[in-house]
């Protein structure tokens, strides 16, 4: 199952679902595919690394995972709130995205 996101890289969002509610953070991957981002400093988890030659660290090991989606919010730089996001059309054509609550263009 494709999905367009509305989210990409590099973007600012805030998690509004689950344990880490209300934490923002940038997105570092997006998985269109399965609807999942991976944004930084949020929904970290803990793996038990074995040690192994050339492996920089062993032990209990803190690595961020993807989280879904729809548990988070772009947060628009104008109105620096979390927002949804909608399309338009520019005059040449270009499709872009814009804040609904301040009905500013987002890139």
């Amino acid at each position: 199952m494709t999905v367009g996101l509305k989210i990409r890289r590099e973007d600012m969002v805030v998690v509004i679902a689950g344990r880490d509610r209300g934490k923002k953070g940038k997105v570092q991957r997006v998985f269109p595919r399965d609807g999942m981002v991976m944004v930084e400093g949020v929904n970290m988890v803990t793996r038990h690394q074995r040690a192994r030659p050339n492996l920089r660290q062993a032990g209990r090991v803190q690595q961020e995972v993807a989280i879904g989606v729809s548990k988070v919010m772009l947060v628009c730089k104008h109105c620096d709130k979390g927002t949804r996001v909608g399309f338009r059309l520019l005059e040449g054509g270009k499709r872009v995205r814009y804040c609904k609550e301040c009905q500013e263009t987002i890139d």
